[in-house]
């Protein structure tokens, strides 16, 4: 053990400090400056994401309503939220990426399959939105729907759409592959109450020239409320929750790490109360 001007220090049995020591000493560096520091980042990521405190949620909304659009289709993205005069410019972001030449608070496009992804946006009056999803396909016909899960009670509107709305007749609907309506030409299929049952993959058919074109199934869900899903919990309650579990991991890393300070000193002065012996090294010869 080296001391102050390289002089070596040892106790009066003429041993070096032990493992125990050892092993304290490098504890406390493996755990002050690590977990502390995660948790508070880990604080600071939940109260970024959730915009400034207060402020309610952008929404993002899709015009037409569906998800899932054909390459091509006209697509316009609505930010909402209360907004007064000087809030600014709207700031829109694509998988995380911000969108710098978009700053309205819509805007328009035909799309692509690169426009695939999720989309934010936030205002001078809200916090972030949650994510939007949008999907572009390239396909002969698809079929749309505004949501996949829905609760019983909900209104369930499916589309049979062709690429580049080419004339369709002769178009059927099928739930888990059984036929369940039929029209000559009207694409659209309307439930105005869904229940458990009208749950499943879906699928449209349909004639386009003398072709037949049949879309991918689409799985949709109708939940019963009989059984609830984790799903209506607030956010806010479950970043409140997180921030407790986290406050609560700081206070016990926070005691642990004054204990093995407390074990630290008493270990030193354990070797302060040994005799010892000082010698210079040969490098000081």
């Amino acid at each position: 053990m080296t001391g102050p001007a390289g002089v070596h220090l040892r106790n009066a049995a003429g041993l070096r400090p032990g493992p125990g020591w050892t092993w304290k000493t490098s504890m406390l560096r493996r755990m002050h400056p690590g977990s502390l520091w995660t948790a508070w980042a880990l604080l600071l990521l939940v109260a970024a994401d959730g915009g400034p405190a207060g402020l309610p949620k952008a929404v993002v909304r899709l015009e037409p309503p569906w998800f899932n659009v054909l390459r091509g289709d006209s697509v316009t993205l609505h930010c909402q939220g209360p907004q007064g005069p000087g809030d600014g410019p709207t700031q829109w972001s694509h998988d995380g990426t911000p969108i710098p030449t978009q700053v309205q608070s819509h805007f328009s496009f035909k799309a692509s399959i690169n426009d695939s992804g999720n989309y934010r946006c936030q205002m001078g009056q809200t916090g972030l939105s949650d994510p939007v999803h949008l999907n572009v396909t390239s396909d002969w016909l698809l079929l749309q729907t505004p949501r996949l899960l829905l609760k019983e009670g909900d209104p369930l509107m499916l589309r049979c759409h062709s690429w580049k709305s080419r004339p369709l007749v002769k178009i059927s609907f099928f739930q888990d592959g059984i036929a369940k309506w039929y029209s000559s030409a009207n694409s659209s299929f309307f439930i105005p109450r869904a229940n458990v049952s009208h749950g499943g993959k879906y699928h449209c058919s349909g004639l386009m020239g003398r072709n037949r074109h049949e879309s991918h199934p689409v799985r949709i869900t109708i939940q019963d409320p009989a059984f609830p899903s984790i799903a209506p919990v607030s956010l806010p309650w479950l970043q409140i929750a997180f921030c407790l579990v986290m406050g609560l991991l700081f206070a016990v890393d926070t005691g642990l790490y004054f204990s093995v300070w407390k074990e630290l000193r008493s270990s030193m002065g354990d070797l302060k109360n040994d005799k010892v012996t000082w010698s210079k090294s040969l490098e000081d010869k």
